[in-house]
């Protein structure tokens, strides 16, 4: 409980050495020398200061300099990582998913400000606990071409991107090409397991890897044409991914060796409409279809020769059509949403099965978001349906999701906001396959067809105080998920099984967590600190696991000119859920850019001062399996990352939004070894 005390005294110091809070007012927006962010029932908008935007050089440079609670953004591996198991997190551009090359193409000049949903509402689907939307001006002249490439400079690992967009009038075409490889060989792998067996004798195994490889090579495409005005947007994307080399991964033991490769292949088609009625309503239309052909290998030696084949096509269709009536006092949003999933993978080998799948969704949502004075709502009522058929399992399941959220100005910095949901999680489609893999000598993975989804309850509580340059936040969050799909070990003539099932089972967490930022020197230096107490419950028939974590992390950021220099730092995300124990790895990393005319250059150093920093550690606690699993990584000890970017852009002029869409599906169901 010490480091709550210490963030709580924060928290408080920084309340007390802000301004004096005037009782009776509602202040829905704090200026920063010239930044300004404004707090919202479902999260906050925030306009980037002049500083963030000149110092950035794509999407992911400008979120890292945010440092917006909750998420990892990592501008040198192009990764944004929720630091909790709430959900997914969900990137956009002009309110449509946007991928990797869409923020490496991002024309900062033409940002105008990013919405940070932390409590998203039945509007974003199922699943989802983050949603960061960048909102840009739409150009109607010139063109915008340009480089990000990103090497690092200790080991084989690079993303390399090239980009143009012209625009003449209503139309935009754009293009965008990328190529992405890395080869890492400093994997530290160690696991020391103990089995128990039916006869009560106990056998421990050692682990320990020697040697090994995982490298990758791949490139995407997408070309992109927009036709748009003043009340409509129309475009459609192309895009196609392709492994140029099998991504493959090599293991060395004492004894034996594991292997394994895979190939993907994924054409998509993207379809995009947008129109806006009489000001204040509109109407918006999406479709994607996905292609994915998979082909894979694995072999899993210890006590053996165990290997299989994997071949898999996936064929996806998902649908969107949303109308919303601006009113008022309230907004109005009602829409649906219908997919349609096709998977046949096929497994020969020694895991010789045949899982054919088909399985279809089709959601409906109504929501109202407005003010009653200064109390501000959210409410909405989401309904699904979900079907499943795969040889002689066949399920359907009905599904609700209400979703309630009010905010009120306690005083006129200081604002308290509650958020009730009821949610139904639903298992990843490989989880529900009739499929077995073999783990190793001792252990096999087993899909359980007969897993329904769970309902979960949460209850999110915050105090927000906001003064020019102080923005400080306490949270409490509580959630329980009633007969939820855990994992379980079970043991038959001296081998061990780990399947999830539903059962009884209950597991639930709560944190109490402080997120502090600070604009020390306005436009020149801002530090941030943030962290939380975290306890997990997991009980079922068979275990009761309880554990206490400390979850946290801190940024400085400094403007000097033409110089940016930005520290981070975090403990990773300490979890139990099942069975496991787990502790995301920490990260550390400094960085330093010097803009010039066209050209940035960035040089971030990750774990410093740090040979073989830890990449991920786990525990088992089943009754019958005791396991400590830790790895560590060579390669990303002292890692340092160059990145250049160059932009020219010529004749841009602005009007309102452009949207870019990129909703992609990227899930085989293709059951695989850990």
């Amino acid at each position: 409980m010490r480091h709550l005390m210490l963030l709580s005294m924060l928290t408080v110091g920084m309340i007390v050495q802000a301004q004096e809070v005037k009782e009776g007012g509602a202040l829905q927006e704090v200026t920063i020398q010239g930044s300004k962010i404004l707090q919202r029932v479902d999260g906050q908008t925030i306009y980037p200061t002049r500083q963030q935007l000149e110092s950035s050089t794509n999407g992911y440079s400008l979120l890292s300099k945010l440092t917006l609670p909750h998420l990892r953004i990592d501008p040198v591996m192009h990764t944004i990582t929720a630091l909790s198991n709430l959900g997914s997190v969900q990137v956009r551009i002009n309110n449509i998913v946007a991928s990797k090359e869409d923020l490496l193409a991002l024309d900062i000049k033409a940002v105008q400000h990013i919405d940070y949903i932390d409590n998203p509402g039945v509007r974003y689907g199922e699943g989802i606990a983050y949603v960061v939307n960048i909102i840009v001006k739409k150009p109607v002249s010139g063109y915008d071409i340009g480089a990000d490439l990103t090497n690092t400079l200790t080991v084989v690992n690079g993303d390399e991107t090239v980009f143009g967009k012209f625009n003449y009038g209503k139309s935009e075409l754009g293009v965008n090409y990328s190529l992405g490889y890395q080869n890492f060989k400093g994997t530290e792998y160690e696991e020391q397991a103990t089995y128990e067996l039916e006869s009560g004798e106990k056998r421990s195994i050692l682990r320990q890897q020697l040697d090994g490889q995982n490298k990758s090579l791949n490139h995407n495409i997408q070309l992109t044409y927009s036709l748009s005005d003043s009340n409509y947007v129309f475009q459609s994307k192309l895009s196609a991914r392709r492994d140029i080399q099998p991504h493959r991964s090599w293991t060395k033991f004492e004894t034996y060796e594991d292997h394994s490769s895979s190939r993907t292949s994924s054409p998509v088609l993207d379809l995009y409409f947008h129109r806006d009625f009489r000001r204040h309503q509109s109407l918006t239309a999406n479709a994607v279809g996905t292609y994915i052909k998979t082909d894979s290998h694995a072999e899993h030696n210890e006590g053996g020769s165990y290997a299989y084949n994997v071949t898999g096509k996936t064929y996806s269709l998902w649908t969107e059509a949303i109308y919303e009536n601006r009113l008022k006092p309230f907004t109005l949003s009602l829409g649906t949403q219908y997919g349609q999933k096709y998977i046949n993978n096929v497994y020969s080998g020694d895991a010789n099965a045949n899982n054919s799948m088909r399985s279809s969704m089709l959601y409906f949502f109504g929501q109202l978001k407005g003010r009653l004075g200064k109390l501000g709502y959210m409410g909405g009522l989401g309904v699904s349906t979900r079907y499943y058929r795969q040889a002689e399992w066949n399920d359907r399941f009905l599904l609700f999701r209400p979703k309630l959220t009010v905010s009120y100005p306690l005083a006129r910095n200081l604002k308290a906001k509650y958020d009730f949901e009821i949610s139904q999680h639903v298992s990843q489609i490989a989880l529900v396959s009739n499929v077995s893999i073999k783990q190793n000598a001792m252990e096999t993975l087993v899909g359980n067809p007969e897993i329904t989804p769970n309902r979960v309850t949460s209850h999110d509580l915050r105090l927000t105080y906001s003064t020019p340059r102080i923005m400080s936040e306490l949270q409490g969050y509580w959630r329980l998920n009633a007969h939820c799909n855990m994992e379980k070990y079970t043991r038959r003539d001296g081998h061990f099984y780990q399947t999830q099932t539903n059962a009884d089972n209950e597991c639930s967490f709560f944190f109490i967590q402080s997120y502090n930022r600070w604009e020390a020197i306005p436009e020149r230096l801002s530090v941030t600190l943030y962290g939380g107490i975290y306890r997990f419950f997991n009980f079922t028939d068979d275990y009761r696991h309880t554990y206490t974590a400390f979850n946290g992390g801190a940024s400085v950021e400094a403007y000097l000119g033409r110089w940016t220099l930005t520290a981070y730092a975090d403990n990773g995300w300490n979890f139990m859920e099942g069975e496991h124990r787990g502790h995301q790895a920490p990260a550390w990393y400094l960085t330093a850019s010097y803009q010039m005319k066209n050209i940035t250059l960035s040089l971030y150093a990750q774990h410093p001062f740090c040979a073989r920093p830890l990449t991920n550690q786990t525990e088992v606690l089943s009754r019958y399996i005791h396991k400590e699993v830790s790895q560590h990584s060579r390669d990303f000890g002292n890692m340092l990352t160059l990145n250049l970017t160059w932009h020219l852009s010529s004749g841009h002029k602005y009007r309102d939004i452009q949207r870019s869409m990129n909703h992609r599906d990227t899930e085989t169901g293709i059951l695989q070894s850990k």
